[in-house]
């Protein structure tokens, strides 16, 4: 898919002053890093906005949507959108979608109540619209699905290139390629913190979570990998705290991004905790020969 084995997820590249995603995404991409994620919600830039902004800065790297909410655009849209990015930037520009969250999506004014039929019939809908552009991308746009439970895993094996799982740990990217098998791509999120106090580093983690453990699908996916009442109350348990979010030195972190290597994963977004692309970056920096360094096989 040419997204490269490590790459980077920061919510502030769909969001800070273009100037600073800009000089950012360049040093990023400078460090080696394959890919740069995004996510996309009311509070962002419209995803194909913020990835044109990465693209037109950038000469390789590739930019991923991480994802692009599918209530925010119909299916030919999107499919619009992927394509002529595909075909401006090609093999620069992988498209990730999701159903989001019941909150969010009630917001945008929709019904939320079947997710797993909606996306399929997006899926399908936008198949129908790449018969009808009048340009093509080559190579194909990738198109990945932000897959957490079995039947939407399902859909990303059978209907898309394979999962972007975010807020996870390695025994869901285990259950993930289970699910999957061996031919799609699974590359899930790990969310990091360069830091060995485990006092401070828990604070920057549960702070990161807050807003996760208030949203259903995240909750009802650690749920099912056998996390309970107790880890969710007072911003999360040491052992939930510690699964979601690596924190140590950089070798530390490392192996954590080496168990999901292990556990199935193509690819792993890491995604950096200080506060400004600035602090990211330069914890970037220092991961850089540690991850570059991992073995592969």
């Amino acid at each position: 898919m040419g997204i490269g084995r490590i790459g980077v997820w920061h919510p502030l590249f769909g969001r800070a002053p273009a100037q600073a995603v800009r000089r950012a995404a360049v040093e990023i991409e400078k460090l080696g890093y394959g890919t740069l994620w995004f996510g996309e919600a009311p509070a962002t830039r419209e995803a194909f906005s913020a990835a044109g902004i990465l693209l037109a800065a950038t000469e390789h790297v590739t930019v991923a949507t991480g994802i692009a909410n599918i209530w925010a655009r119909d299916a030919t849209a999107m499919e619009a959108g992927a394509k002529a990015y595909g075909e401006a930037y090609p093999g620069r520009f992988t498209l990730a979608i999701g159903v989001s969250h019941a909150p969010l999506v009630a917001r945008r004014g929709h019904d939320y109540t079947r997710p797993l039929t909606a996306m399929a019939e997006y899926l399908d809908a936008m198949d129908a619209a790449a018969d009808e552009l009048p340009f093509a991308d080559d190579p194909p746009t990738p198109r990945l699905l932000a897959a957490l439970r079995p039947r939407m895993l399902e859909l990303a094996r059978d209907k898309a290139d394979g999962a972007h799982p975010y807020f996870v740990p390695p025994e869901h990217t285990v259950l993930a390629r289970g699910i999957l098998g061996t031919g799609p791509v699974l590359a899930p999120e790990q969310a990091v913190v360069l830091e060995t106090d485990p006092a401070e580093a828990r604070r920057i983690a549960r702070e990161h979570m807050a807003m996760y453990l208030q949203l259903p699908n995240y909750v009802n996916n650690l749920r099912h990998l056998g996390y309970g009442d107790e880890d969710f109350a007072g911003g999360g348990s040491d052992r939930l705290v510690d699964a979601i979010v690596a924190w140590g030195n950089a070798e530390t972190v490392g192996r954590r991004i080496a168990a999901h290597f292990d556990a199935g994963a193509d690819h792993v977004a890491v995604q950096p905790l200080p506060p400004d692309l600035g602090g990211a970056v330069e914890q970037l920096t220092e991961l850089a020969p540690v991850l570059g360094a991992l073995p592969w096989e």
